[in-house]
């Protein structure tokens, strides 16, 4: 049998690699940038869902500030952005959404040279601290705190650890307990480390301070601590105990190096820069830690609107609940341009609230899952996207 010319030509061509097939989809990647409060869920998440992508997509994440990250967002740097809390600016895109993506406690961390047992600080202790006015460790307040009679709430988890909800939605109480305080503490002068730099975690702690201990911390919320700080942040007093620090990194590290300093960040940059992590003495006068279960006990007390804002309540008397947990919302659009990123991007949002994320990668890093009705509601920001 002949063969024919072409057929030869495409023999030929085939031996050497000259005919073209179509390419494997390389994928889409995709950068985000924001508030450095979730960073490390997202990064740890990072490489679990490159595995499981069915597109094969990628992403990347600079983590700064929710103030850079709302910035970002206005000038379309990157495909999507972090923000701590609701971004409300005139600047803000109409086709921009909140999607309440990561849940974890804000913590309040402190380097004592010595002692192990963590201080227990009640709502206008810390706002004293922080504030100016309580400025050595062993003030009466921080005696009081710590040398009383307190109660612990412990609830009902399953295997993953996290609290169990009964038909209601209500998390199922398994026992408490009484702890009497027993605390000597230094007479040391307190060094308070704030974030300097536009921060979602500044705007979320003054606005505790400010609705739990209004006649302490007089100022409304901020996400620049200098301007939310009820008195006069450069008088003498202050000059050199009240410092700053750039991001969470930056207010951890300074305090990691400054015996008796204490500072706010999120809880996994404790064991980094070697310092404690004080409980909260809540409005049930229970005692809380930074953990998954007290900021989902706290979490569930929270309404949201029809923009994915959450408002917190810090008067609930939920037992457990710690009352510095927060909500860092991802800013992505309706609009994209490119709807192949704009399906990467709803994609990684999907995975992010996932229990392969934020059980699986988030339960080791001190971040809490999103379940419940607010899970159904952030689902239902993340279909918005497109």
């Amino acid at each position: 049998m002949k063969i024919s010319k072409i057929a030869k030509v495409a023999a030929i061509a085939i031996a050497f690699g000259l005919v073209a097939t179509t390419p494997a989809h390389a994928g889409v990647s995709i950068s985000g940038s924001g508030a450095s409060f979730p960073a490390a869920l997202i990064e740890g998440c990072k490489a679990p869902f490159a595995t499981q992508s069915t597109a094969s997509d990628t992403y990347s994440y600079a983590s700064s500030s929710s103030g850079t990250g709302q910035s970002n967002s206005d000038k379309s740097i990157g495909d999507f952005w972090m923000s701590d809390g609701a971004y409300t600016a005139a600047t803000r895109r109409a086709s921009l959404i909140h999607i309440p993506l990561v849940a974890a406690p804000i913590a309040v961390l402190y380097n004592f040279p010595t002692t192990k047992k963590p201080l227990q600080l009640s709502a206008a202790t810390i706002a004293g601290i922080f504030g100016g006015t309580i400025t050595r460790w062993n003030d009466p307040a921080i005696v009081a705190d710590n040398n009383k009679t307190t109660t612990v709430t412990i609830y009902k988890k399953d295997r993953s650890g996290n609290p169990l909800k009964d038909a209601s939605g209500k998390l199922v109480v398994l026992r408490t307990q009484t702890i009497n305080g027993n605390f000597t503490l230094p007479d040391q002068k307190i060094t308070v480390v704030y974030r300097s730099d536009s921060s979602g975690t500044t705007e979320n702690f003054t606005n505790y301070l400010n609705k739990s201990a209004a006649s302490v911390w007089t100022k409304a919320k901020n996400k620049v601590f200098k301007d939310a700080f009820p008195g006069n942040i450069n008088s003498t007093d202050n000059l050199g105990r009240v410092v700053g620090a750039s991001s969470s990194t930056g207010v951890s590290q300074l305090a990691g190096k400054t015996p008796y300093s204490i500072t706010y960040a999120e809880v996994n940059y404790a064991a980094a820069n070697k310092l404690k992590i004080a409980n909260v003495i809540n409005p049930a006068g229970n005692v809380v830690a930074p953990d998954s279960v007290g900021t989902s006990a706290f979490l569930a007390s929270a309404t949201q609107d029809a923009n994915g804002w959450l408002t917190y309540d810090y008067a609930t008397k939920e037992p457990g609940a710690y009352p510095l947990g927060i909500i860092s919302y991802m800013l992505a659009d309706t609009d994209y341009k490119d709807k192949t990123k704009a399906a990467a991007v709803k994609s990684i949002a999907t995975f992010i609230l996932s229990s392969a994320c934020s059980k699986d990668v988030g339960a080791k890093l001190g971040f809490s899952v999103i379940d419940g009705s607010l899970l159904k509601k952030a689902q239902a920001q993340v279909a918005k996207i497109g």
